[in-house]
Parts: C-alpha cells; sequence; structure tokens
C-alpha cells in the first residue's frame, strides 16, 4: 500500500507530525507540503494534516481536499486546544464537510500544538475574547507550549505503524 501525507502548517507543528507519519509509513509513500502537493492518484490512501483555524480547516487544505475524488482519506490536526475536546471533533467534522461528496474518511487522530505567538500577541492587543480568546485561550496556549513534543510524535508513529497493519489485513 502506498500512502500520500500531504499538511499545511503554518508554525511547523503539523509539519513535524506528518513527518513523523512518513517516518513509518509504508514503502513507496510520499510526503508532500500543501504548496507541492501534485497528483493524488497511484495512492491508497490519502492523509490530509491541517492546523486548526477557528474551529475549521485551514484555508489551503480546504482548497486541496476539495480536489479529491473517491479517496480513503485520513485526517489529522493539530491545534492549541486538548485534542481529545470537542474542538478537535468539530474540526473532524468541518473538515469532512469541506470534501466532495464519494471520499471516505477512513480515520483520524489530532495532536496538540504550540498556538502561533503572533497570533496570541495579536488576540491580546485588539482584547477579543470570544470562545477562542480570553482566558481560556491562556490556559491553552500555556498548556501547548512545546507541543508536538517527543511524546506526540510517537504518538504519530504509532498511529500510522497501526493504521498500515489494518489497511494491509482488511483493504489488500
Amino acid at each position: 500500500m502506498k500512502f500520500l501525507i500531504v499538511y499545511s502548517s503554518k508554525t511547523g507543528n503539523t509539519k513535524k507530525v506528518a513527518e513523523a507519519l512518513a517516518r513509518v509509513a509504508p514503502i513507496g509513500s510520499e510526503i508532500h507540503s500543501i504548496e507541492e502537493a501534485g497528483d493524488a492518484d497511484g495512492f491508497d490512501v490519502i492523509f490530509a494534516g491541517y492546523w486548526l483555524d477557528r474551529g475549521g480547516v485551514d484555508e489551503k487544505m480546504k482548497k486541496y481536499l476539495r480536489t479529491l475524488h473517491k479517496k480513503k482519506i485520513v485526517l489529522f490536526e493539530t491545534m492549541g486546544a486538548d485534542p481529545e475536546s470537542e474542538h478537535a471533533i468539530i474540526g473532524f467534522a468541518n473538515a469532512a464537510m469541506v470534501l466532495p461528496e464519494g471520499n471516505t474518511v477512513i480515520g483520524v487522530f489530532a495532536l496538540q500544538g504550540e498556538i502561533n505567538p503572533a497570533l496570541l500577541e495579536t488576540m491580546r492587543t485588539m482584547g477579543i475574547t470570544t470562545p477562542h480568546c480570553g482566558p481560556e485561550m491562556e490556559k491553552c496556549a500555556a498548556q501547548a507550549v512545546g507541543h508536538p513534543n517527543k511524546v506526540d510524535l510517537e504518538k504519530a508513529e504509532t498511529y500510522m505503524k497501526s493504521f498500515s497493519e489494518k489497511c494491509q489485513r482488511y483493504f489488500v
């Protein structure tokens, strides 16, 4: 089986996760940034990685997801919030809604990533208070410092190994 790993990364968080996946992906798999992503034909599974932007997929990945047709897709996301939170689930739902009909999401996983310091400063300066800003955001930002870390990247590798094994068992 050949996997295509495509990622959109603004701060490097999602890129680190994509690289961890690629290290243990099946032989013949490829990794590309969203800017270098080519044709998805010839790959058995597409891993689409993105950073959450206000609870949704970043614009570059949205555009890419809309080009996929009749593909098996694994969505992976990085965010400042807890990766097991409702925020993560909503992110996956929003990503799945972008996909054209006929695609199948066959896996998802999320990891925490450090919040962009420039974004934090902008929100502080503007005094923005929303569910994504204010005291709750400051708490998330503090908890997210240093993520994805070694443990997070090992989780990504473990996910890929387990997923690859299941694909061999069920899809070949």
